[in-house]
C-alpha cells in the first residue's frame, strides 16, 4: 500500500515534528550522499535544527565546497558557465537557422521555384505532394460550397413556408373585411368626420 500524501505545513506536535525531522534529514543526507556518487557531482549540504544543531554533509570538503560557492558568487566561475549556456544556445540557434533555410526552399519548390538543382526522383516527390495538397484543398473547398448549399436549401425552406403563412393571413384578412374593390353599400359606410 502506497503513502497517502501529507499536506506540507509546520508539524504542530513537537515530538512529531522532531521524529519527522530526524527520518527526513537522514534520507537527505543519503540522497546527497547518492547524487555525488553517482552523478560524479560536488554536493554540500547544511542543517541546522530547530535546537540549533549542526548537520552537514561534503562529497569533497565543506570549506572547499564552500571556497568554490564563494568564488562563483563574487563572480569568478560564471563566466565559464554563462560561456557553457552561450555555447548551446549558438548551436541550438545554428539548427534552428538551418531549419529555416530548409523551409524557405520547401516553400519556394512548392511555389515552383529553384528547382535547378533538384533530380527526377524529386521533381516527381514534389509533384505528388502538389497533386495531394490541391486535392485536399479541392476537397475542403467542395465541403464548405455543400455546406453553403445546405444552408441555403434551409433558408429557403422556411421562406417559403413562412410565405405560405403570410399568405394565408391575407387571405383570411380578406374573408373577414369586406373587399376594397366593390363599392360599400351605404347603410356599411363609416362617416370619418
Amino acid at each position: 500500500m502506497g503513502r497517502g500524501k501529507i499536506e506540507i505545513k509546520r508539524i504542530e506536535n513537537a515530538t512529531s515534528r522532531q521524529v519527522t525531522f530526524s527520518k527526513r534529514r537522514v534520507g537527505l543526507l543519503k540522497k546527497a550522499q547518492e547524487l555525488s556518487v553517482l552523478c560524479d557531482a560536488e554536493v554540500a549540504l547544511i542543517i541546522f535544527s530547530s535546537t540549533g544543531k549542526l548537520f552537514e554533509f561534503s562529497s569533497a570538503g565543506m570549506k572547499r565546497t564552500l571556497s568554490r560557492y564563494s568564488k562563483c558568487v563574487d563572480g569568478f566561475e560564471p563566466s565559464l558557465v554563462k560561456y557553457e549556456v552561450e555555447k548551446r544556445q549558438a548551436k541550438e540557434v545554428n539548427i534552428l537557422k538551418d531549419e529555416i533555410t530548409k523551409l524557405q526552399i520547401a516553400h519556394l519548390q512548392m511555389m515552383g521555384k529553384e528547382l535547378t538543382g533538384l533530380s527526377l526522383k524529386e521533381l516527381q516527390h514534389l509533384e505528388h505532394q502538389l497533386t495531394e495538397g490541391i486535392l485536399s484543398v479541392k476537397d475542403r473547398k467542395e465541403q464548405l460550397l455543400l455546406e453553403q448549399l445546405e444552408k441555403s436549401r434551409v433558408q429557403e425552406r422556411r421562406t417559403i413556408v413562412e410565405n405560405e403563412s403570410l399568405r394565408k393571413q391575407v387571405d383570411e384578412l380578406r374573408g373577414i373585411l369586406p373587399s376594397t374593390e366593390q363599392p360599400m353599400p351605404p347603410y356599411v359606410r363609416i362617416s370619418t368626420l
